[in-house]
């Protein structure tokens, strides 16, 4: 086989999203691939909220379900300066499609609108991702810590965040390191 007949092709229910896509919004597709079936939209960041506000009303989408929004750390993996990304995966009830959107932002200053205006879902989604990954997401109406202690310093999904084996601090409490605990009767610190 060539390598043009083993190329990713998207399935054809999702072929006038992608042609509605790409005329509608040139300048905010990135780049469109898959894999295995699943089609990944990489998105420029400032457009995302107007895209993903057109794939949840449009007839040819509908993709009313912000099924997950994650984020993942790049470092390593690719030499763009752009290593956090943020994934939106969707799913559309009127199809039984789904697709996934990709933002990309770099760590100094990592801002993404924030899309609870179009999924009320992605109000915790992005309370997550900002605890774990430290992406802002811009317009949130309440962007806090949710699993980490409000005092907490760094990301602990970055790459580069230090791996266990350090003491950690929390509010009124202390976790030695794991070499530091004894198990007598249950995991004890002392």
């Amino acid at each position: 086989m060539s390598q043009a007949e083993t190329a990713f092709q998207p399935p054809e229910t999702l072929q006038p999203v992608l042609t509605g896509l790409r005329e509608r919004f040139p300048e905010a597709i990135r780049e469109v691939g898959g894999h295995r079936g699943e089609v990944t939209v990489e998105l420029d960041p400032a457009h995302l909220v107007e895209v993903a506000t057109w794939l949840r009303d449009h007839p040819a989408a509908r993709f009313r379900l912000l099924a997950d929004l994650s984020g993942t750390d790049y470092l390593k993996l690719d030499d763009r300066p752009e290593r956090l990304c943020v994934d939106y995966h969707l799913y559309s009830f009127d199809h039984n499609t789904r697709l996934r959107l990709k933002v990309r932002v770099g760590v100094d200053d990592p801002h993404v609108p924030s899309v609870t205006s179009v999924w009320a879902t992605a109000d915790w989604h992005e309370r997550e991702v900002y605890d774990f990954f430290g992406v802002r997401f811009d317009g949130h109406p309440n962007l806090v810590r949710i699993l980490m202690p409000e005092d907490w310093k760094g990301y602990p999904q970055r790459k580069d965040y230090p791996l266990g084996g350090v003491d950690v601090d929390y509010i009124d409490a202390h976790v030695p390191p794991p070499n530091q605990r004894r198990y007598r009767r249950g995991w004890t610190s002392t």
